[in-house]
């Protein structure tokens, strides 16, 4: 009697719950992702093999750079709430009113460099324009316009208001050719008010370098 051969189908696998997964897992990333905001004062720091972090809150950064041949000089809040507090005191001192959406506005901004008084046109801008070169002169910080000193004290003070049970951390961002006596002269303005402990912002090179 004659065999009967059997046909055998071709196996298949059935991809549809994997690309649910992998589709799922797209979504998630793109949802979650923090887009990179762009640095108003770009500056290439010293390098250094300290691998030291600095905190993700209660910090201040104060970045010293060059920008068309000029100093500048951009203070940064890592916080919303300290930001929000130290414009409030700003803007009594110096007799600037700002409006809620424009306070909603800065609380964003993680870094400016403009005097107190080309705040709310800078503001105005869009983020993008912001970030261009030139745009933002930098925080006035000579013997005779001392609003460097003033953000300073004055996130120290918005610090203490939000209970924080320690104080408020600074570092220095400054250009790898940046003259040593523009670093020095903001030292020293952090030494003015006793803050003899701060950080010296450096990119991670290696051992053997």
């Amino acid at each position: 009697m004659a065999k009967v051969k059997s046909h055998k189908a071709a196996g298949s696998i059935d991809m549809t719950a994997m690309c649910d997964v992998a589709f799922l897992l797209l979504t998630f990333f793109i949802l979650t992702a923090t887009a990179k905001v762009p640095e108003p004062l770009p500056v290439d720091t010293p390098a250094s093999t300290v691998q030291t972090k600095l905190p993700e809150t209660g910090l201040v950064t104060i970045t010293i750079g060059k920008s068309d041949g000029e100093d500048r000089v951009f203070f940064g809040m890592k916080d919303r709430a300290i930001r929000s507090g130290a414009l409030d005191y700003m803007a009594q001192k110096y007799k600037v009113s700002f409006t809620e959406q424009e306070k909603a506005q800065f609380a964003l901004i993680d870094e400016f460099g403009v005097p107190i008084e080309g705040l709310k046109q800078l503001l105005a801008m869009k983020a993008s324009d912001r970030a261009k070169k030139g745009v933002q002169p930098g925080v006035p910080c000579d013997s005779i316009n001392k609003q460097l000193q003033d953000w300073i004290q004055y996130a120290r003070l918005a610090n203490i208001d939000q209970g924080a049970n320690k104080e408020l951390q600074f570092a220095i961002k400054g250009d790898a050719k940046e003259e040593y006596p523009e670093i020095k002269k903001v030292m020293d303005i952090l030494q003015d008010q006793k803050i003899n402990s701060f950080n010296l912002v450096t990119g991670l090179r290696g051992k053997d370098y």
